[in-house]
């Protein structure tokens, strides 16, 4: 059943505007028949536009909401030395005119490329640690440095990936459902993959079918890094945060969500032979750029299941692009 008064709530939530919206559902017949199955279509939420688009975009424009900047004087988040989110975050700091810093586990490199050289562009103070294990700690430490200097932090979690920051892929959602039932393919049910890492992009998604009723569209998220298990109890759990936000108490048991990780291979950021392969074949047959950290492994997980599992004659299939091309340049 469609929560309206939910919906209405989210479509007036207050936001920071920086995306393009809304992106294109683009039908890819090459990679279709390649692959021998049913429709494929791709979401670009690549093309959000905003410091080189990318999902992160949606769900800073509700973390970077106009109130929650208030007397804020910089801007902190963490990620990996190719972060997306860095990048976009260190790029909502220039937009706003703020300070950014950002803590990125691993060495300095000699010769910063991709991302790891838009966070400098875009002005950010960047702050390594060791590892993953040391982020929390770095962003803790940064903020209360800044505040003893007489600033305002904003901490802004790894990949925005919070109750607060999955509405924006809770509106996607809703953008989504409107381009699907617009089609006119003759399919009645959409099967739509896409990566998972911080769970905050598919536990958006979750929350907005949740909120239509749309038990039709079922998702598949493929593990960048961590235990399927584990994602799927983060974005479940992210989801219900997100609609508690809204006052609304949806059956998200009602969508379908699975989330599998047997793309990751030898780990986070590592390429294997399977992603390269999906790497190249987006490219070769649709001139579609992924990156080999997220999208390619999610590309892979996509190929795989229609190999193994053909579609059915009401199915059709969307890839979420969630971004990522800098990546690509590192």
């Amino acid at each position: 059943m469609t929560d309206a008064g939910a919906l209405d709530r989210l479509a007036n939530w207050p936001r920071l505007t920086l995306a393009q919206l809304p992106t294109r559902l683009l039908q890819a017949p090459r990679l279709s028949s390649d692959l021998g199955g049913g429709p494929i279509y791709i979401k670009m939420d690549a093309e959000t536009g905003f410091a080189l688009g990318g999902n992160k975009v949606r769900k800073l424009e509700f973390e970077l909401a106009p109130a929650r900047l208030e007397g804020v004087t910089h801007l902190v988040t963490a990620g990996g030395p190719q972060s997306n989110h860095c990048r976009v975050t260190a790029a909502c700091a220039a937009r706003l005119g703020l300070a950014c810093v950002l803590v990125t586990n691993g060495p300095e490199p000699d010769r910063p490329t991709g991302n790891a050289l838009l966070h400098r562009l875009f002005g950010a103070t960047i702050e390594t640690v060791e590892d993953r294990a040391h982020r929390a700690a770095g962003m803790e430490a940064a903020a209360k440095r800044i505040a003893s200097s007489g600033g305002r932090a904003l901490v802004v979690p790894i990949g925005a990936s919070t109750g607060l920051g999955c509405l924006g892929y809770a509106t996607a959602a809703i953008e989504l459902v409107t381009q699907l039932d617009a089609l006119g393919d003759g399919r009645s049910q959409t099967v739509l993959i896409g990566s998972t890492s911080s769970g905050g992009t598919m536990a958006g998604l979750l929350l907005g079918l949740a909120l239509l009723g749309r038990d039709d569209v079922r998702l598949l998220g493929v593990s960048a890094d961590a235990p399927a298990d584990e994602l799927t109890d983060t974005a479940r759990a992210l989801a219900a945060e997100g609609a508690e936000l809204l006052g609304a108490a949806p059956d998200l048991g009602s969508i379908h969500l699975e989330t599998i990780d047997d793309q990751v291979g030898a780990g986070y950021g590592i390429p294997t032979p399977d992603s390269d392969a999906a790497l190249r074949d987006f490219a070769r047959l649709e001139g579609v750029v992924l990156d080999p950290t997220y999208t390619a492994k999610a590309a892979a997980g996509l190929i795989n299941r229609l190999r193994t599992e053909a579609l059915t004659a009401s199915e059709r299939v969307v890839f979420l692009h969630s971004g990522g091309a800098p990546g690509l340049l590192s």
